[in-house]
């Protein structure tokens, strides 16, 4: 299993911050390759997302399930089709680390771990003489460049305003 643990700080309490991460709906703002998100429940617990991602010559659709929900801490889940994958979005109060200029702070945890060869290669068309792996081998690098592009604009929608965010990478494949 491969894992990415990634985070950030924004200047908002846990309160102000866990609506933004939980809003799935408002993710196609936040990477060019989201398409659409389409919900089945109503965002609570074993509600279940249909997120289609495009790259390259790609399509597919993603089913994320929401198995656990502690506002404003924590939002885990799992994706329920052709992958094995979980993740959580965390939010904890780091009230030291806000600048002069910001009352408060807290950190933004996306922790995903998953098994990139457990895809189902029936499930996701690939072009003629194209392999699962020369993907992943593709795909993986290009995560980082993406997770940041996510954060900033997430942070930017927090905060009410694009600024330079700071990554912190714990982990990644």
């Amino acid at each position: 299993m491969d894992r990415i643990l990634l985070s950030t700080l924004a200047h908002r309490p846990p309160e102000e911050v866990f609506p933004h991460v939980r809003s799935f709906a408002d993710y196609p703002r936040y990477t060019d390759h989201l398409k659409e998100v389409r919900i089945h429940g109503d965002g609570g617990v074993g509600s279940v997302y249909d997120l289609t991602l495009t790259w390259w010559k790609l399509s597919y659709t993603a089913r994320s399930k929401v198995i656990d929900i502690t506002p404003p801490n924590s939002l885990e889940w799992r994706l329920v089709n052709d992958i094995d994958a979980r993740g959580e979005w965390r939010v904890e109060p780091e009230p030291e680390s806000a600048p002069a200029d910001a009352p408060t702070a807290s950190r933004i945890y996306f922790d995903a771990v998953y098994n990139p060869y457990s895809a189902d290669t029936n499930a996701i068309a690939l072009p003629r003489f194209v392999s699962l792996d020369w993907v992943v081998d593709r795909v993986e690098p290009k995560l980082l460049d993406e997770a940041e592009t996510v954060v900033e604009r997430l942070v930017a929608d927090i905060e009410g305003q694009p600024r330079d965010v700071e990554l912190t990478i714990h982990e990644m494949p």
